[in-house]
Parts: structure tokens; C-alpha cells; sequence
């Protein structure tokens, strides 16, 4: 993992030079061993999950995950037990993105952790900041979700698919929509 003081500057939750030498330099790396494993044959699953669970920051066993998958730099990315996403996950993890155990993500969901400036002349001059997303355990993501920065997603919790996730979502309930918002609970749910 990279150490310098923008990779700390990034992750602080301040506003920081986005196009540094350093993060770039960080990125291509990134970039590069998320193509190779975006090529690798469907005869190789075990393979490509080892590399991808090495390339993420953290990783617990059972992992699965579908190519291709995006990201920017890997090594904020923490996943728990038992981690399956389907294809087409993206995960701009400028800060730390973590989910717990047992999440099940359906294909084409993102998760953004970037936030630019919206004055036109300050986005201008390539500067940024970012917050963090937390997943609980037992979480359900239905396809094409969008989670934005600074969001936290409660244990035993489904997110509907298409929902755009803005603000938290407690534990054990549904939410869907865009915005996202809690529809019902859990329980209600297994009772329908």
C-alpha cells in the first residue's frame, strides 16, 4: 500500500491535488493489473479470485467476483467472508470502501468514494476529496445500485435494484429508489 502524503491527504477526507504525480503513477499500476485479470480465461476462476483477493486491500475467504470488475487503486477495498459480485462492479475507492461478510452485489453496481468541487473554476484546477462507504454483513445489492460517498449500508439490509444510494441505510430493512429510502423492514419483507 502506498504511503506517501497525498495517498494520506486523499483518504483524510480533505480536499487534495487529484492529478499528483504519485496517485497517477498509483493508478496505471492499478489499471494494469485490473486489465490482466479481466483477461484471464474462465477456466482460471480460482486464480483470477486469489489475484483479485491479493489485490485488494483486505479479503476474507470465499471470495467470487465476476469480470470484469473497475477500480482506481485496489488496496482501499476490504472485503469480508464471502464476498460475491457479479459483473461489471466498479469501485472508486479513493477512500476506504469495506463490506462486511456475506455480500451479495448484483451486476453493473458502483460505488463512489470521489467527490469534485462543484465550482466550475476550482473542479478545473483537478482537485478533490473523498469519503468512505461501509457495507454491513448480510447485505443484498440488486443490480445496477449506485452508492455515493460517505454512506454507510446497515447488516441484513437489501438494497432494490437501480436504487441511487445517497444518504445511510439502517440495518434490516429493504430500500430502493433514487433517492434510495426504506421501504420496509426485513421482517415485513419474509412475511410477504
Amino acid at each position: 500500500m502506498e504511503k506517501g502524503d497525498v495517498f494520506q491527504q486523499m483518504k483524510s477526507g480533505n480536499w487534495y491535488q487529484a492529478n499528483a504525480p504519485e496517485l497517477i503513477k498509483s493508478l496505471r499500476r492499478s489499471q494494469q493489473k485490473i486489465f490482466e485479470i479481466n483477461q484471464m480465461p474462465p477456466s482460471q476462476i480460482d486464480e483470477r479470485n486469489r489475484r483479485i483477493a491479493k489485490f485488494f486491500g483486505a479479503a476474507g475467504e470465499g471470495l467470487h467476483v465476476n469480470t470484469p470488475i473497475y477500480c482506481d487503486f485496489g488496496f482501499n477495498i476490504k472485503v469480508g467472508k464471502h464476498f460475491f459480485a457479479n459483473y461489471n462492479l466498479t469501485v472508486l475507492d479513493e477512500a476506504e470502501v469495506t463490506f462486511g461478510d456475506n455480500v451479495f452485489i448484483g451486476p453493473n453496481c458502483n460505488f463512489y468514494t470521489a467527490i469534485h468541487p462543484i465550482d466550475v473554476e476550482r473542479r478545473n484546477q483537478q482537485v478533490g476529496k473523498s469519503k468512505p462507504i461501509h457495507v454491513g454483513d448480510n447485505v443484498w445489492f440488486g443490480g445496477n445500485v449506485t452508492v455515493l460517498p460517505g454512506v454507510t449500508i446497515g447488516n441484513n439490509t437489501t438494497i432494490g435494484a437501480g436504487s441511487v444510494v445517497t444518504h445511510d441505510i439502517p440495518d434490516g430493512v429493504v430500500a430502493v429508489g433514487n433517492p434510495c429510502r426504506v421501504i420496509r423492514t426485513v421482517a415485513e419483507s419474509s412475511k410477504q
